[in-house]
């Protein structure tokens, strides 16, 4: 059973023991005359709920009400007036307060609005609990405790606080953009409504308009004869996802865009506006900016999906985190096959943190997988991840190797310069100068290199 605790302020003492002689058999309930006082005791003591006088000597009611709302905003307020001062009532209620109740009191009336009041309070609970079950089973694989996946969780958190506010993740491919919209949708006030994901780049053209708005009866050859509600329609009342956004064709991004502004649309075939409540999160794993410079995306389409950004690191940028997430898919696996690992060999781990994992977390769970699959165990060797077969002598890099009968330095050297001058353009998007201070190079030294290597 949940127990509740209830702070009185009021200065009238028949009041305050009135209210705590008859509530206090069920609820945990302190009383104070002022709201300096209680405000002292709520610092240390946060209660579920307070009953407020307005007219209280000192710092008055209404300003005890703001402080309490601005330090607590999820504590539930009743405000006792003495009078309908229908001003200060008005008041209360723009300042937050959940209910008022006048002087004389009468204890039913009374009840009944902390009743209703503790009702609220009880599902605000439910809700938080089921949000944190959510996150938990739709975050499995955001492991790590590099400051760049911290930073990118902690922008999460905040952006998780809006039901609506548009945002564009970013990010090289198997990085995990699905699962940071899947953490915003499910962290937010629309939790319990439906997260649609859309592969925008898997979708012919010619259909992707259908798709995203649905169509009328008739509306074209091979049409459903009832017609057919779209992507939008069905993510009403959550979480659009539209992976790949940067696919789009510039058609079906003016349509979008309409959609965007206006919050609107018509299904194909159709007359009738239709109107959704639905928030729109996007990820790519292009650069929006280079897209836009080449005629292929709208830049007023960009700024209304990118209202926030948030950028995934790949995995070369949080290394650290490696061996944590191969250990994690390690117990997923080993569980999956039966195979109950007892953990990574010195060997196989100095293996995967060398290597260059293109394809991110999505190539590393594969890569895991596979070697719990064909490995006998009780640890995970180098030769069950098959990493002579990806190239890890060479780290996955484009280096040629020293054989017996010799080799061009010039040839590796340059090899290696190339690799590292993609990789840092690749990180920061086409960046030259951060490109540049990634390498510890100045821009002008960064752009000879970039130009003698034909970049």
């Amino acid at each position: 059973m949940i127990s509740y605790s209830i702070c009185v302020v009021d200065d009238e003492e028949s009041i305050r023991q009135g209210i705590v002689d008859a509530l206090g058999g069920r609820y945990k309930v302190k009383a104070f005359p002022s709201a300096e006082a209680a405000l002292d005791a709520i610092g240390s003591d946060t209660p579920d709920l307070v009953l407020l006088d307005i007219g209280l000597p000192g710092m008055s009611g209404l300003d005890a009400l703001r402080a309490v709302k601005q330090r607590h905003p999820d504590v539930l307020v009743i405000m006792i007036t003495a009078y309908e001062d229908v001003n200060s009532v008005v008041a209360a209620m723009k300042s937050g307060a959940h209910d008022y109740i006048v002087k004389p009191l009468h204890m039913e009336s009374l009840e009944m609005s902390i009743r209703n009041a503790l009702e609220t309070i009880r599902l605000r609970k439910e809700v938080r609990a089921l949000q944190e079950r959510y996150l938990k089973e739709h975050l499995p694989c955001f492991i790590g405790e590099s400051r760049e996946i911290r930073d990118v969780m902690e922008l999460v958190k905040v952006l998780a606080t809006s039901p609506d506010t548009p945002v564009l993740v970013l990010g090289e491919t198997g990085t995990g953009k699905e699962l940071i919209a899947s953490a915003i949708h499910y962290g937010s006030p629309n939790f319990r409504g439906p997260f649609v994901s859309v592969n925008c780049a898997s979708i012919p053209k010619d259909l992707i308009e259908s798709e995203l708005f649905g169509y009328e009866r008739g509306a074209f050859t091979g049409a459903k004869v009832e017609g057919k509600k779209g992507l939008v329609e069905e993510a009403e009342g959550g979480t659009l996802f539209l992976d790949e956004v940067g696919d789009l064709s510039l058609e079906a991004q003016a349509k979008l865009l309409r959609f965007l502004e206006e919050g609107d649309y018509y299904r194909v075939g159709g007359t009738r506006k239709l109107k959704v409540r639905t928030r729109v999160v996007s990820a790519t794993n292009k650069n929006p900016k280079a897209l836009i410079e080449n005629g292929l995306f709208r830049e007023d389409l960009y700024y209304r999906l990118a209202v926030v950004k948030v950028e995934v690191p790949s995995l070369d940028r949080r290394r650290e985190d490696i061996v944590p997430i191969a250990l994690h898919f390690l117990v997923e696996f080993g569980r999956k096959f039966n195979k109950p690992f007892t953990g990574i060999s010195p060997e196989a781990r100095e293996a995967i943190m060398n290597f260059h994992w293109r394809g991110n977390v999505r190539e590393l769970r594969n890569a895991i997988e596979r070697a719990v699959l064909i490995g006998k165990g009780p640890e995970l060797e180098s030769r069950d991840l098959g990493m002579e077969e990806l190239g890890v002598e060479s780290g996955n890099r484009p280096f040629p190797p020293l054989s017996p009968k010799g080799m061009d330095l010039r040839t590796a050297q340059e090899s290696m310069e190339r690799f590292y001058l993609e990789e840092a353009l690749k990180m920061t998007g086409g960046n030259e100068s951060k490109a540049a201070a990634l390498l510890n190079l100045n821009h002008h030294t960064f752009r000879y290199r970039c130009r003698k290597l034909g970049l």
